[in-house]
């Protein structure tokens, strides 16, 4: 079919638009963007600076992805946003690039990331998540893969949330989400494992039983995170899942949402 650019578009001629792109009206597509093939630009979206958009990626009206981070360090440096495939990105969302020179805000693929979200300079998003509207990360975030973002939730800079978590909507986030946990509150804390998600994901009931375990050693008892850690290497038989899940708490730097 060809690129599609409606008339009222503003199309930088230094920007690359791959087969099947289709810009709307009011739409700006910088100098040195580049979009893959068979993405769908609405109406008034901007995408600015050295963004690179994968394909088949819907981006709807007044999306701003590009425009200079919101960090008085930034001094004009050449930084880039990266975005995979399959993403939906609604609404007023806005996505800076990082503040560093070379530094890169990533995002995965196969991504929703709803009305009025932020994701800050430096961010790095996996795959297949799920961010409710107005959704607020601060600079250098890292959401694993399969987590739930609920609405209104504020995540403090530099934290990490581990894969298939969920956080309650409204949540304000200090420190690192575990994997595999339902967190809420303010500050967020763990109440129980993602059941819920677990199971939509495939888990196993013997899997989620073990992971259930291992959550009430860890957050339930009066144990330290090494005591805790011994505990589990003990008396539960060993899986992917528990390392992955002890793996993030070892290396935690801001210190895990108990």
């Amino acid at each position: 079919m060809g690129v599609e650019i409606h008339p009222k578009a503003i199309v930088h001629p230094g920007a690359f638009l791959d087969e099947d792109v289709k810009i709307g009206p009011y739409a700006v597509i910088e100098k040195d963007v580049k979009v893959g093939s068979s993405t769908i630009i609405g109406s008034f979206a901007q995408l600015l600076g050295n963004t690179e958009v994968g394909k088949s990626c819907k981006i709807y009206s007044y999306a701003v992805i590009g425009s200079a981070p919101q960090d008085l360090k930034y001094k004009g440096e050449r930084t880039f946003v990266t975005i995979g495939d399959n993403n939906i990105i609604r609404e007023f969302v806005t996505i800076n690039p990082g503040t560093e020179e070379g530094s890169v805000t990533l995002v995965g693929n196969n991504n929703l990331i709803m009305a009025y979200s932020h994701i800050a300079h430096n961010c790095k998003i996996g795959d297949n998540n799920i961010l409710a509207n107005a959704a607020t990360l601060a600079g250098h975030v890292e959401i694993e893969d399969r987590v739930v973002i609920g609405g209104l939730v504020a995540i403090h800079q530099f934290c990490r949330i581990g894969s298939y978590s969920i956080v309650g909507g409204c949540s304000k986030v200090v420190q690192d989400i575990p994997p595999f946990s339902l967190c809420d509150g303010h500050p967020a804390k763990v109440y129980n494992v993602n059941v819920i998600g677990l199971r939509r994901a495939g888990f196993s009931k013997e899997k989620i039983e073990t992971l259930r375990k291992a959550f009430k050693i860890i957050f339930f008892e009066k144990h330290t995170f090494s005591s805790a850690r011994e505990i589990i290497l003990n008396k539960l038989p060993s899986s992917p899942e528990l390392d992955k899940l002890l793996s993030f708490i070892a290396s935690s730097k801001r210190g895990i949402a108990r």
